[in-house]
């Protein structure tokens, strides 16, 4: 994703998500840390945006900070597509673990996301505003470090 993609990005953020959408001011802001701890991708069909999808990563953590799939274009792979690129950045970025925070009642990217072995590990109670709505914490562990003492050879 570039800043030229930003109006066309917003504009299907305000469509997906009229409740809670970003400003274009967040989404300029998640950009600017490109490629630092950001990694931002858009998905097209006839070079129209038909979705879009961040990942904030540091520390051996990566964060989905949003995924967002044109309503017509749902359950044709391309939320798949784009978690399967958030999910390679962060191995490529050697984090050891993905989080995100899904509605409780967004039943369809819950699956997705248990497709792609994420698990509930917590819930944030009325995290959606102003809908009241809870949020399901899920993880995906990427790499386990051996614990304990290794010997040297």
């Amino acid at each position: 994703m570039t800043g030229a993609d930003l109006p066309a990005v917003h504009r299907l953020e305000t469509v997906l998500f009229p409740e809670d959408a970003w400003s274009e001011g967040m989404l300029r802001e998640e950009l600017a840390g490109q490629p630092g701890t950001r990694h931002y991708v858009v998905a097209e069909e006839r070079e129209e945006i038909i979705g879009y999808a961040g990942l904030a990563a540091a520390g051996g953590q990566a964060d989905v900070q949003t995924i967002g799939v044109r309503e017509d274009r749902r359950g044709a792979g391309v939320g798949a597509a784009l978690l399967t690129e958030l999910v390679d950045e962060a191995v490529r970025r050697e984090s050891e673990a993905v989080f995100l925070e899904v509605r409780a009642d967004n039943a369809g990217a819950r699956r997705l996301y248990e497709r792609f072995g994420f698990g509930q590990v917590g819930i944030r109670r009325r995290y959606y505003q102003p809908s009241n709505v809870d949020a399901i914490v899920m993880r995906r562990v990427l790499h386990r470090r051996p614990v304990g003492f290794s010997r040297e050879k």
